[in-house]
């Protein structure tokens, strides 16, 4: 029996190496197919803007990583925006095609992108842009263009802005499993689901008006690019202007119906071919391999940029994670680092651990005293991303980037309830009046409650001192922008809570300004896993992936949302400086 045991162990182990053999081998026959340029761009070509990756600030991958962009889940918003200036001067790019996106992309990430075509537009090549449907974000981006065509039975979105909050305080009753919630801040309502099952007025009130702030933003934008007045673009979507191809062209926000076939003679005409002339158009992930070569700036002196995009927790971090062990390290090398002369921070992150922003806030004062700071904000810099922008010398945010929410917060699980219906009983045993300061089968008590909310009134004061402190006004001033209140970047501009809006380009050419130099390089930071070790990794995990798609495909992606949120807040460990809300814009 062991024999036979052994030898299956045998052939399943040949036959798993056999397949590890036969991948690595498929894997450098593409690297070795890839050498060199990788892609030939001929005369005449147009570049294809499709953009149906998830869209992260910056991907991070090593140049010398034989496997960089092999196994990539998303493309880097920094390598899009350089391709496309790259592009701008490309003899060999006569225009940009913006095709049937469905942008996995931020309102502010999507802002940038924008700014990046219209500049593209004005060095005189053209952008076409055609969809067989167009969601609002996609939209906006797409309305950028010269020509806007959509097909003449697709659909246009275009409604306003509108996001929903699910409550879940009966859920908690009836089963027996609630969370425990201390906060400071009336606008701190990342936990008002759990305590109430409908909006307070400070909630809804903060809601509409960053809503009305990113919706002005976004038709200031049309409106600029459509000709057509703002009044009459909010006549649009109110009357619902745009719900069909035809009511589309009558209203002006598409300039014809085409199908696919016909757009394609609209691009064969922009680049003035001959009837049998073959037409170029060379994808964005192919035109990467030739713009990621180019490098625009140059220059012996260097400004750091470190990304700082996720959910803030306590480690090590990666991509979609801030930890202080990864951002710690990148800034101390720019500091060490004679030839960076200064430091832009991008922040993309709703926040998370506060004792994780206490510390890259930290590491930010520490390299100040040295040179340089400035803060670009992405499309979230909120909470906790607000927590760690706040002491940079100078801050730079998107119109439409949200911002602020200075508060904290602390979520217990408790299953007293479920506890009793199912007739558990928990006893506890300590040495010390407070050896035992919390059961989760066991109600919460008055002493744990205020020691809890003495940590939070603690933690608070300190990110309001954070913040006074950087932004130069009294701890006063700060409490009376904070609260937990959100803001969009246009807001926080007025409130003195950033700088300048702008983008990155914006605030590195602000950093080089303030170290004096006027030709630099980029270096960019941190460097992450390669994409063979993430990939690998994801391998390993590939058991919990299947089973958690099971499960959404069961019970439908929309519960599954809601499951996932309970499950997040019962994860959370300490103190919270984290956004206020799950905002999904529709």
């Amino acid at each position: 029996m062991n024999f036979l045991r052994n030898l299956l162990a045998a052939i399943i182990g040949c036959l798993i190496a056999f397949g590890i053999m036969l991948f690595m081998g498929m894997i450098f026959l593409s690297l070795i197919a890839d050498a060199g340029d990788g892609i030939v761009i001929k005369e005449k070509s147009i570049l294809e803007l499709q953009l149906q990756q998830p869209v992260n600030d910056y991907v991070g991958d090593n140049e010398a990583d034989p496997f960089a962009g092999l196994f990539g889940q998303a493309l880097g918003l920094d390598e899009v925006l350089h391709a496309i200036e790259v592009a701008k001067t490309d003899s060999d790019i006569k225009g940009i095609s913006i095709n049937n996106n469905f942008l996995m992309a931020g309102l502010a990430q999507t802002q940038e992108l924008r700014k990046a075509l219209k500049d593209f537009k004005e060095s005189g090549k053209f952008i076409y842009s055609f969809a067989d449907y167009y969601l609002q974000k996609d939209y906006y981006l797409a309305s950028v263009a010269d020509s806007v065509f959509l097909n003449p039975v697709g659909g246009m979105d275009f409604k306003g802005l509108s996001s929903e909050v699910l409550f879940y305080k009966d859920l908690q009753e009836k089963t027996g499993v609630k969370m425990e919630v201390i906060r400071h801040g009336k606008y701190k309502s990342a936990v008002e689901p759990f305590l109430a099952n409908e909006m307070s007025e400070a909630n809804r009130t903060q809601i509409k008006e960053l809503l009305g702030s990113l919706w002005g933003n976004m038709v200031a934008g049309i409106s600029d690019g459509r000709n057509i007045s703002e009044a009459n673009v909010n006549i649009i979507a109110d009357t619902l202007g745009g719900r069909s191809p035809k009511y589309a062209k009558a209203s002006g926000l598409i300039d014809d119906t085409l199908f696919y076939d016909q757009y394609e003679t609209k691009l064969r005409s922009a680049l003035s071919l001959n009837e049998g002339d073959e037409m170029n158009m060379v994808a964005l992930v192919d035109y990467l391999k030739r713009s990621n070569k180019k490098i625009i700036q140059k220059g012996d002196d260097k400004i750091a940029v470190v990304f700082a995009q996720g959910e803030i927790l306590y480690g090590e971090g990666g991509p979609d994670v801030i930890g202080q062990g990864l951002i710690t390290k990148a800034l101390k090398k720019a500091v060490e680092d004679d030839k960076v002369k200064a430091i832009v921070l991008r922040v993309n992150s709703p926040g998370g651990s506060a004792l994780t922003s206490d510390i890259i806030w930290r590491e930010i004062e520490l390299a100040k005293e040295k040179k340089p700071v400035v803060v670009s904000m992405g499309d979230v810099a909120a909470s906790g991303g607000y927590y760690i922008a706040a002491g940079a010398d100078k801050i730079f945010a998107e119109p439409t980037t949200i911002t602020g929410s200075i508060g904290v917060f602390g979520t217990i699980p408790n299953i007293n309830g479920l506890a009793k219906e199912i007739g558990i009983n928990a006893e506890q045993v300590g040495t010390n009046k407070n050896s035992v300061d919390y059961s989760v089968f066991e109600p919460m008590t008055d002493n744990f409650r205020k020691v809890v909310q003495d940590g939070i009134e603690e933690i608070y004061g300190t990110f309001l001192d954070r913040v006074a402190q950087g932004r130069n006004i009294t701890v006063a001033q700060a409490d009376s922008l904070a609260q937990g209140r959100v803001w969009s970047g246009a807001e926080a501009k007025k409130l003195g809570l950033v700088d300048e809006l702008g983008n990155l380009n914006d605030a590195i050419a602000a950093a080089a300004e303030l170290a004096e130099i006027n030709t630099y390089g980029i270096k960019k930071y941190p460097k992450y896993k390669s994409g063979f070790e993430r990939f690998m990794e994801d391998v390993n995990s590939a058991k919990t992936k299947i089973g958690q798609n099971l499960v959404k495909e069961e019970i439908g992606v929309e519960t599954y949302d809601i499951l996932k949120q309970m499950k997040s807040a019962m994860e959370q460990e300490g103190i919270q400086a984290r956004m206020p809300f799950v905002l999904d814009i529709k």
